[in-house]
């Protein structure tokens, strides 16, 4: 038995940053991880052929380079090893018919490119960037603090002295909008809508969903003025930075040590009982990086003591879920629409705002959909140490998806498990990549598909395959995120916290959730 002042529950980078923190603050720090490897849904490994690095799940670190953590210990973090690729072509979409477009940090390139869609959409580009940094001031700062009375006063207060009542309601319509609703507003062209809509289906943001208009504006618009950032060599890189940083500051990591249960006393949280039987002690904090069914319905195993926190956890909504392919490739894909594509990191196969909210709506009533929204991204483009010389990989997000099958949009496929279907559905995903890129199959050496089963039992924390570990709608959001009165990463057991994305802010690489909880416990 070993005695801690604090002890993690996984290993996920919210976690890692968290234990980081606390650890350069004195504290002495034990982290136990119940899979091989640590990183959660952040792993970069050789899943098809030897020397091709795929992303398990997250690409994009722009979050991550740009986070507050990131600004306190970028040199720790780099003398850890931490490397970043830019990106300046970012995002880009091609359509049935054979045009695309595409968002580069040059403005000039990507207004050009706007224009020959709608020049009026090319000015309200324009416009939009320009009055970027004053909106971003207030967005990134809600997106930043904790959802506490104080943090939420500051914030209305600064929005209000900046932008005066109509702004800051103009401000507050925006985070109330749905895509569609923001989309049409602001652009005519239904390529430039369904280009920039994508990105709220990379949360669980269908277009006519409310609360989701911020999440492609703050993408696009952030993309355009900043370029992006992937892991030089994978995201992996941040991963192995912060668990450098927690073992250079004297903390402790264990692997294939799963957490059975989180021991109380009097109402605290006292330290973990291990599978295996072993038991550790915290003196401080128990931190579990979890998703919130797990928390009271394993962890704890006579609950929290309060039944409504208790009935919120098991009732936590899930985002659809995802299968991953990825494809050790000979050559990048020839893109019929351009060769111009290949320099993008992802190239976005959704041809319109209807088809998103179809393709949602099939996931949501349990059917494979015909036409799932495919995120292609092309890291090696960006990143050529991720394959051997002259190769590539290929890393495919197909959104989104079931947990459980009880039809197919399409007709073919028999409803079954997904372990029998997994084959048949990456069939038809690569049908409709050849579509737009005729040839894909003959420069395939390998290939992996991960189902949304799969994806769980890699991570028990992307339940159903869902890959943002909780639905991000508004319901279950800001204050509510992952329930009322435990937005600040609380629960009603003393000294045990939640951290991850099933916590505010939610999902991405930034390390929000750890970092916030970390100078909550331990002070900046």
């Amino acid at each position: 038995m070993s005695e801690f002042d604090a002890i993690f529950v996984g290993a996920g980078h919210n976690s890692l940053a968290c234990a980081a923190h606390l650890a350069l603050k004195g504290w002495k720090t034990g982290i136990f991880e119940r899979s091989p490897t640590i990183g959660g849904a952040v792993q970069t490994r050789e899943f098809t052929l030897p020397g091709f690095r795929h992303d398990f799940g997250a690409m994009n670190l722009s979050l991550f380079a740009g986070s507050a953590f990131h600004r306190k210990y970028a040199n720790e973090l780099k003398a850890q090893g931490l490397e970043f690729a830019p990106v300046a072509d970012c995002f880009a979409s091609a359509f049935p018919d054979g045009r695309w477009f595409g968002v580069s940090n040059d403005l000039e390139k990507t207004a050009t490119r706007m224009a020959a869609f709608s020049a009026a959409d090319a000015t309200t580009w324009r416009r939009l960037v320009a009055a970027f940094p004053g909106e971003a001031e207030h967005l990134f700062r809600l997106l930043g603090s904790p959802m506490s009375a104080r943090a939420l006063a500051g914030t209305a207060w600064n929005l209000w002295r900046k932008k005066g009542m109509s702004g800051a309601l103009d401000t507050g319509r925006l985070l109330l909008s749905s895509p569609r609703a923001w989309l049409e507003e602001n652009f005519e062209s239904p390529h430039i809508r369904a280009t920039l809509a994508t990105w709220g289906m990379h949360l669980d943001f269908a277009p006519d969903i409310a609360g989701g208009a911020v999440f492609p504006y703050l993408e696009s618009m952030a993309n355009q003025s900043f370029g992006m950032v992937l892991g030089k060599g994978g995201a992996d890189t941040i991963i192995r930075a912060l668990s450098g940083m927690v073992t250079a500051a004297g903390g402790k990591i264990v692997t294939g040590a799963e957490v059975a249960e989180i021991t109380v006393s009097a109402g605290k949280a006292t330290g973990v009982r291990l599978a295996s039987g072993e038991t550790h002690t915290a003196t401080r904090a128990v931190i579990a990086g979890v998703a919130p069914k797990a928390l009271t319905g394993k962890l704890l195993p006579n609950g929290s003591g309060d039944a409504g926190f208790d009935t919120a956890m098991q009732k936590f909504r899930h985002a659809p879920g995802t299968m991953m392919i990825h494809l050790a490739l000979d050559d990048l894909p020839d893109w019929r629409a351009g060769s111009e594509l290949r320099q993008f990191a992802y190239v976005h196969l959704s041809p319109s705002l209807d088809a998103m909210s179809r393709t949602y709506q099939q996931a949501m009533a349990g059917m494979l959909p015909d036409e799932p929204v495919l995120v292609v991204g092309q890291p090696t483009a960006i990143d050529p140490s991720r394959a051997p010389e002259g190769k590539h990989v290929l890393w495919v997000q197909v959104r989104m998806l079931p947990a459980e099958i009880t039809g197919d949009a399409a007709g073919r496929i028999a409803p079954a498990r997904w372990d029998q279907v997994k084959d048949n559905y990456a069939d038809r995903v690569l049908d409709i990549i050849e579509t737009y890129a005729p040839g894909l199959r003959n420069k395939i050496l390998g290939q992996a598909v991960f189902s949304p089963i799969d994806l769980e039992r890699e991570n028990p924390n992307l339940v159903g395959g869902d890959q943002v570990c909780g639905s991000h709608h508004l319901a279950q959001n800001f204050l509510f995120r992952p329930a009322h009165g435990y937005a600040g990463w609380n629960t009603p057991v003393g000294n045990l916290h939640l951290t991850g994305a099933a916590t505010w802010p939610g999902a991405g690489t930034g390390a929000a959730s750890g970092y916030m909880l970390a100078q909550q416990l331990g002070g900046r």
